[in-house]
Parts: structure tokens; C-alpha cells; sequence
């Protein structure tokens, strides 16, 4: 299983293994976690007798820690280790909410309950209103229905971005405040 520099599976930002390691002593951790610095050719050896890999866990010490292992054993249990850490993180996704000025005071409680559903998943919330025609007249009624939005989630949320008018659209951003989401009681706020 050893493996010469150069090969295909040789890259620079993985450990270096066998010939690769460039130090003339090492400090070679055996199977039962004791340390030991011999020479580097010594542990060459001993990894080639092991049919095993040298490779270096640990290259910014003095001398280098090493090991002999499978190497391809070892690179599994890594990328393993890292999909793992990768399923543990919560990606926080914004959802939009696309309302009209003159919007009905169901459709109106409607949105506001899906709102707070993506914010009790940990989501981020872009309100959206769209003026149409001569509603661009009115501005201060897609305003009053943003307020209407911020009274209504209360004291819940954190507003990232005000509402603003970009064009013919106001947009507001509104996100789960920490304290919230500890206090938070069968999915609802508290």
C-alpha cells in the first residue's frame, strides 16, 4: 500500500506520506500512543516491514509527529468525519413573503403565520410588497403594511434591513432573535 510522491493521489493540501516527509528525525506514535523520535529512514522501515504508510498527522512540530497507518483507511475516516460535521450545520435560507398594499386582512395573518413558521425553523424572512400601476402614488400604505408586519411579529424578531423602497418595491428583512429561540415552546414563540 505505500505510495511514491508524484502519484495521482499526491496533493498538497493532504498529509505527506512515505518519501514525501522531509525531516531527518520524527516522532513516531505507536499503537499504543507512546512517542518516540528516531530517525526518519528507522520509521521508513518499520512502516515498509508493516506494509503500512508513514504519514505525517502533525508536520508543524519539532520534529514531526507521524504515524503508520492505512493511509487510505485514514483519508475514509476523514472524509467521513467531515460529511458528518457537514450534516450538523444548519444552512439558514431566506424565504420570501410577497405581499400587495391593498392585501386582505386573511391573506394578510396568512403570510405573517408562514413567516413565523420560517423563522422558527431558523430561516431568515425578505418581505416583499410590490406596488402595481398607480399604487406607486401611495407609497405610505406599502409602509403601514410593513409596520403592520413588525407590530404583528413583535418583539420576536431582529429587523436586519428596514423597510425600503427599491423601484416599485418595499423590502424588509426580519430574522429569529437568540433569546427566541431558546424560549420557544412547541414550535411557537414564546
Amino acid at each position: 500500500m505505500r505510495r511514491e510522491p508524484g502519484s495521482k493521489n499526491d496533493r498538497s493540501d493532504e498529509h505527506r506520506i512515505n518519501n514525501q516527509i522531509n525531516a531527518p528525525k520524527v516522532r513516531l506514535i505507536s499503537e499504543d500512543s507512546e512517542a518516540v523520535v528516531i530517525d526518519l529512514e528507522e520509521a521508513l522501515q518499520m512502516a515498509k516491514k508493516k506494509e503500512l504508510d508513514l504519514v505525517e498527522i502533525s508536520p508543524n512540530q519539532d520534529p514531526p509527529i507521524v504515524r503508520i497507518i492505512d493511509y487510505s483507511k485514514f483519508k475514509y475516516n476523514q472524509l467521513k468525519k467531515a460529511k458528518e460535521a457537514k450534516k450538523k450545520q444548519k444552512v439558514i435560507q431566506l424565504k420570501e413573503i410577497k405581499m400587495r398594499p391593498s392585501i386582505d386582512p386573511n391573506d394578510f395573518n396568512h403570510k405573517v403565520k408562514h413567516a413565523i413558521e420560517f423563522l422558527n425553523d431558523g430561516d431568515k424572512v425578505k418581505f416583499t410588497l410590490m406596488f402595481r400601476g398607480r399604487e406607486m402614488v401611495h407609497p405610505d400604505l406599502g409602509f403601514d403594511v410593513m409596520r403592520r408586519v413588525k407590530e404583528t411579529l413583535g418583539e420576536s424578531v431582529t429587523i436586519e434591513k428596514e423597510p425600503s423602497q427599491e423601484g416599485r418595491n418595499i423590502t424588509m428583512i426580519v430574522s429569529c432573535k437568540k433569546e427566541s429561540k431558546k424560549k420557544q415552546t412547541g414550535g411557537q414563540y414564546a
